[in-house]
């Protein structure tokens, strides 16, 4: 049995396509995942399970699209996913700032002009790289405001999302049965 980090898309965003997060958890409960919990409003959950990424997630999808009328995009990634992408975090100003740092977690590689594209949206005080399948952005003048950040998705050709340092690190040490 594997833990799994679960980074659903889209929901509880500006009151659009709700679910709280004790109702995801017992949802999951339902699905007979193994203690499920659930991190924050943005839609993040860790669960154990057997089966692949691909078929866990498809299953929760349709079961959200049967009880919530709306069907999220959720990227599952194995703690040794979330573990490795972490450990490869190439801004250490993260731990300070944690909100400045967001780890785009990507459906497919991206496309081979992504990164020109990228720099072209990126501005001054912005860094970013991209290692596999994961988008590291350091917005030290906010995430909300970055034209990079807006337009990420469409330059890398692949469907993502996106959670900040203390996400990400949280989701870890709750995968890891330390939080």
């Amino acid at each position: 049995m594997k833990t799994w980090i679960a980074l659903f898309r889209g929901i509880n965003v500006m009151g659009n396509n709700k679910l709280p997060m004790k109702d995801l958890a017992a949802l999951l409960r339902r699905l007979k995942l193994q203690d499920p919990r659930t991190y924050i409003q943005s839609g993040n959950a860790v669960f154990a399970s057997t089966g692949t990424a691909a078929a866990l997630a498809a299953r929760i999808s349709a079961a959200i699209e049967r009880q919530f009328g709306f069907c999220p995009y959720v990227v599952l990634l194995e703690e040794r996913e979330l573990a490795c992408a972490v450990a490869k975090n190439p801004f250490p100003e993260a731990s300070a700032a944690p909100a400045s740092v967001h780890l785009w977690f990507l459906e497919d590689r991206a496309a081979a002009a992504a990164p020109l594209g990228l720099e072209a949206l990126r501005s001054a005080s912005e860094r970013f790289a991209l290692h596999g399948k994961v988008l590291y952005l350091h917005t030290p003048e906010g995430f909300g405001i970055s034209r990079l950040a807006s337009r990420a998705e469409r330059i890398l050709c692949t469907r993502a999302t996106a959670r900040n340092w203390r996400t990400a690190t949280t989701l870890l040490a709750m995968a890891r049965g330390e939080k």
